[in-house]
């Protein structure tokens, strides 16, 4: 993973709605639905992404523009949405 980055393919999708909440309306206009019935969906970024039809590219996409929503939390991307604190990334 790059320094600059702090989530990659390889992180749950209940960490990443725990630690960035934004991702979850991100990735739903991608097609990719990260909560069902208020609890997140089982299993990785990578793997929800490919039950979808998304290639190891689109994937790498995904974890670009959601460590920029976290770096940038008032990127276009991101209007009126908290600054997350590195403290709470999990190493």
């Amino acid at each position: 993973m790059e320094e600059s980055q702090f989530i990659d393919k390889n992180i749950t999708i209940e960490d990443l709605v725990n630690i960035v909440p934004e991702a979850i309306n991100y990735l739903m206009k991608e097609g990719i639905r990260c909560i069902r019935c208020g609890e997140p969906i089982w299993g990785t970024l990578e793997s929800a992404s490919l039950e979808k039809g998304f290639n190891q590219d689109d994937i790498q996409r995904f974890v670009n523009e959601i460590n920029q929503i976290i770096a940038n939390p008032y990127s276009l991307h991101n209007q009126n949405i908290r600054k997350i604190s590195t403290d709470e990334i999990k190493p």
